[in-house]
């Protein structure tokens, strides 16, 4: 295999070695589900800080417009950049499994979202709640055709975590502690 340089790659390289590994981890156990956590605490007002891991806390606000102190992404900004984030995760790793060295990857998403409902306060009647649509654009520059790094961006919209729990009915539970 190649090994990629920082210099080579434009962007700070992954190990082609260390994604080996964990693809040949994840085809001998293919049914294995992780669980992942997050704690959210409000701080007040509408900022919440948002705690992963042992990271220091990851700050979600609201607009003024929504009566938010605006230091932070609001929920559904939230959700572009973690949408953005997994599939351009997705896209890194295959161009390097696959030998594509990239020079630029950017994604610009944007997302249509009724919000005269307001959290259940505002307008009730019937509609749609959460994001109507949502538009990504990549814009990728590396070693390959076009037509190739097209393929690699339809690979990783499909595979995509993130992707598929916004595209995909989830079972989810909201209740008391």
């Amino acid at each position: 295999m190649t090994q990629l340089t920082a210099e080579s790659q434009g962007l700070r390289p992954v190990s082609q070695e260390g994604l080996k590994e964990l693809a040949d981890k994840a085809r001998s156990n293919p049914n294995k589900v992780a669980t992942v956590r997050a704690k959210t605490v409000l701080e007040g007002q509408f900022r919440n800080l948002n705690y992963v891991r042992d990271l220091p806390a990851h700050v979600i606000d609201e607009p003024p417009t929504l009566l938010g102190q605006d230091t932070a992404p609001n929920p559904s900004e939230a959700v572009l950049a973690a949408l953005g984030s997994c599939l351009s995760v997705g896209i890194h790793a295959n161009a390097i499994a696959r030998d594509i060295q990239l020079t630029k990857l950017e994604l610009e998403l944007e997302g249509d979202i009724n919000i005269t409902g307001v959290w259940g306060i505002g307008d009730l009647s019937e509609k749609r709640l959460g994001f109507s649509d949502i538009r990504v654009k990549v814009a990728i520059e590396g070693n390959a055709s076009r037509e190739d790094l097209d393929a690699l961006v339809a690979h990783a919209n499909a595979w995509s975590p993130v992707a598929n729990t916004l595209r995909l009915p989830v079972n989810m539970e909201v209740s008391l502690a």
